[in-house]
């Protein structure tokens, strides 16, 4: 696993790009609704720049003064849109095992 360095700045402004596992998907722009949904009920936070791809996103966000914790909302939105969506993908015994989705 790497060894992120992550800087934790109370109202900062970070650039993220988030893909799917499987890059071949297109579950993004096929549920664009239901990721709106999700950003929008984890939200607030202000939104620069965002950019859904088929596969992939990339964003900009400045967060409240008075937060850094930029990976609970990327928790949350994952959270929420991965419930959101239908159980079709086929998943390997780890992923049953720990009940992950193959997103």
């Amino acid at each position: 696993m790497p060894n992120y360095r992550r800087n934790f700045v109370a109202g900062g402004c970070y650039f993220f790009t988030v893909n799917l596992l499987e890059r071949q998907r297109t579950l993004l722009t096929d549920h664009i609704d239901l990721l709106r949904d999700s950003v929008r009920r984890v939200r607030p936070f202000h939104i620069d720049a965002w950019v859904v791809l088929p596969d992939h996103m990339h964003c900009i966000w400045t967060l409240p003064p008075d937060t850094d914790d930029f990976p609970m909302r990327w928790r949350l939105i994952k959270l929420l849109f991965s419930k959101g969506l239908p159980r079709i993908e086929l998943l390997s015994a780890t992923r049953q095992r720990r009940a992950e989705r193959g997103i």
